[in-house]
């Protein structure tokens, strides 16, 4: 017989513009579900800080710098970023406002109150494809992590983000130079040909090592200057 720690515990269950958005609490872990897709949790974060870094690292020391971070999720990469400070400006796009009110007022506010308190931060509410292709802001990296990858996606519509169009709209709000980093649970050679079909430089994929089965990735390109 399963324990009552052995089943997840639904603390709050949207129906949002998008579909359904489920906060749950495994034992000592909060999950989020979207669709019935497991999105992430508290468990780790290695590959959401791994993103942030691997952004910061290939802008080769330029002063405070401004990203923008595609998806609020369990709050991992804004925290980190927050925590550093060589970021400047940092903005993060979240279409869900179930997730942005679980971070101000909710559960995941332990993990995000310092990172949200900070005056660099900025929350957009906002689908991340479409503000690419509409906002005059622009940024020196853009950290994605709004899927499980660019052929796993959380809803159907977010696919076109990963096409020649969408990697346009990126290359967009980027600076001359400036870094597209991309979270994925698997790699994938394809969409590395995507960026540089998209025009994007220095295209190269880092993996993170999971216990078990393949690696987390982050797939990195650079804006021509």
């Amino acid at each position: 017989m399963p324990t009552s720690y052995d089943i997840p515990e639904v603390i709050d269950r949207r129906e949002g513009p998008y579909g359904e958005v489920v906060l749950r609490r495994h034992g000592t872990l909060l999950q989020i579900i979207a669709n019935g897709c497991f999105l992430m949790d508290t468990s780790d974060g290695r590959s959401e800080r791994l993103l942030v870094d691997a952004a910061l690292d290939a802008l080769d020391g330029r002063a405070e710098p401004d990203v923008l971070i595609g998806g609020l999720g369990v709050g991992f990469s804004l925290t980190h970023a927050a925590a550093d400070p060589r970021w400047g400006r940092i903005s993060v796009v979240e279409r869900e406002p179930a997730v942005v009110d679980w971070h101000r007022e909710g559960p995941l506010a332990e993990l995000s109150c310092r990172a949200l308190a900070d005056p660099r931060t900025e929350i957009v509410g906002a689908d991340l494809i479409t503000y690419v292709h509409e906002t005059s802001a622009t940024y020196d990296a853009l950290c994605l992590d709004i899927d499980n990858g660019p052929g796993w996606t959380v809803t159907e519509g977010n696919g076109s983000l990963y096409s020649a169009a969408g990697l346009a709209g990126c290359a967009r709000v980027l600076t001359p130079g400036g870094v597209l980093a991309v979270w994925s649970a698997r790699p994938s050679p394809e969409f590395e040909g995507s960026l540089r079909n998209a025009g994007f430089q220095g295209v190269r994929t880092e993996e993170i090592p999971v216990a078990r089965g393949v690696p987390d990735v982050v797939h990195l390109g650079v804006r021509p200057g």
